[in-house]
């Protein structure tokens, strides 16, 4: 029998203003800085320098890294590119590469080779028993760049976060020095594992890049390679870019409808300062949003779902993309002590169309005559959004946000799948 339904109403699109300040020319600004930070005694012609490239997709990707590479080779020094996402893609060499290609970053993109293992050196144990690795191309190199974007993480929004210290511990750590950064406790890890990295390898500076809310780089530091440095460097542009972190500016919801998820939107698919901790902590329902529909997965995910146990119902074509194994890699990866939040991988329900799944969820909200929804493209993208219209007073008598198309029928094709 046919799963029950109930019809949209009409959704209004909405403009949120949002803070815009951004690097004009990422490339050359990072090409600059690199410059002006006295590498130029610490390089000997030919050296080949390391450059991290992790898995989030950060703003202006590409550039940031070809400037990198475009100073270096200034110098005189040969750059490469490693893959620094722990155990992501899989926990494989080739996914990894895989991923940087979606993400836009080739050998021929960058004009540096991308090189990739998952092997590592272990250089020590920290005071909670986790032990430091290091990607052993990185540690073959004749020095290291550490590029990272500084922001808040799902489970954490002070002090340290996603970051420097984190990209060191994680990235460069590769499957088994995320696990045991986990495993350990993950916060306490990324505090203590860099301060044995730092002193036993061959890291040169970190750069450390904000985005606003338009995913575009707001801010870049180039700091150098000591523990102190790199920790301070997370600690202030932390405080930075919470400038620039946006929300959802609806209290509460009876649907939230998320066009994509995926890995390279925040490390649980969908950022849970968006769609309320609660989804895995429980307590308060702050954001309350009562459903929620996933409708795809990410190309530049490769598979990776983690995260879409955080939704209500999902659809067929997710599913499609959805590969359990390279999920459970990094759910296994990521486990931390006295806890296994199944929560996160195990795929809801999945309609066969986009209509039917959100119609579904609409259905189950138990919604009354005027439901409130919203649909977004990804929690990292809350610039524009679409809402019913009994949101629309609240959008008219907000001074952030902009009411730029009048309600309309959710557009449909034949089969079913949004346009």
């Amino acid at each position: 029998m046919p799963f029950p339904t109930r019809s949209m109403p009409n959704l209004a699109r909405v403009q949120q203003h949002l803070p815009a300040e951004r690097i004009a020319d990422v490339r050359g600004e990072i090409h600059q800085r690199i410059l002006g930070a006295g590498l130029r005694t610490k390089i000997r012609p030919g050296a080949r320098i390391a450059i991290t490239a992790g898995s989030r997709g950060m703003g202006g990707f590409l550039d940031l890294l070809s400037g990198i590479a475009d100073a270096l080779a200034e110098l005189g020094a040969k750059p490469l590119i490693v893959p620094a996402m722990g155990s992501h893609g899989g926990a494989t060499a080739d996914g990894q590469v895989e991923i940087l290609k979606r993400l836009g970053v080739t050998d021929f993109s960058l004009n540096a080779p991308i090189e990739a293992t998952m092997e590592t050196l272990e250089l020590g144990a920290t005071k909670t028993g986790a032990a430091a690795h290091l990607d052993r191309i990185a540690a073959n190199a004749d020095g290291i760049i550490v590029l990272g974007r500084v922001k808040t993480h799902p489970e954490n929004t002070q002090g340290i976060a996603s970051g420097l210290l984190k990209m060191v511990t994680v990235g460069l750590g590769k499957q088994i020095g995320a696990q045991e950064a986990h495993s350990h406790g993950l916060w306490p890890s990324v505090e203590q594992v860099p301060e044995i990295t730092l002193a036993k390898s061959k890291i040169l500076l970190g750069v450390g890049v904000v985005e606003n809310a338009f995913r575009q780089p707001a801010i870049i530091e180039v700091v150098p390679a000591t523990y102190e440095a790199f920790r301070d460097c997370d600690r202030r542009l932390l405080e930075a870019a919470k400038a620039h972190v946006a929300s959802i500016p609806f209290d509460r919801l009876d649907l939230l409808i998320v066009d994509e998820i995926g890995k390279d939107i925040s490390g649980t698919g969908m950022d849970l300062n968006v769609i309320g901790k609660w989804r895995i902590d429980g307590g308060e329902r702050k954001p309350d949003f009562h459903r929620i529909v996933a409708l795809s997965l990410t190309s530049a995910s490769l598979g990776n779902g983690l995260g879409i146990g955080l939704a209500d119902f999902t659809t067929e074509r997710l599913m499609r993309e959805y590969d359990p194994m390279v999920t459970y890699v990094n759910l296994i990866t990521s486990t931390e002590p006295g806890s296994m939040n199944t929560r996160e991988g195990p795929p809801p329900l999945a309609l066969a169309t986009d209509r039917e799944a959100i119609e579904l969820a609409l259905h189950t909200s138990l919604a009354g005559n005027q439901p409130r929804i919203c649909r977004i493209k990804n929690t990292a993208s809350l610039h524009e959004f679409w809402v019913s219209e009994s949101l629309v007073q609240e959008v008219k008598t907000s001074p952030r946000l902009k009411l730029i198309a009048s309600p309309a029928p959710m557009e449909f094709d034949a089969n079913g799948q949004l346009f």
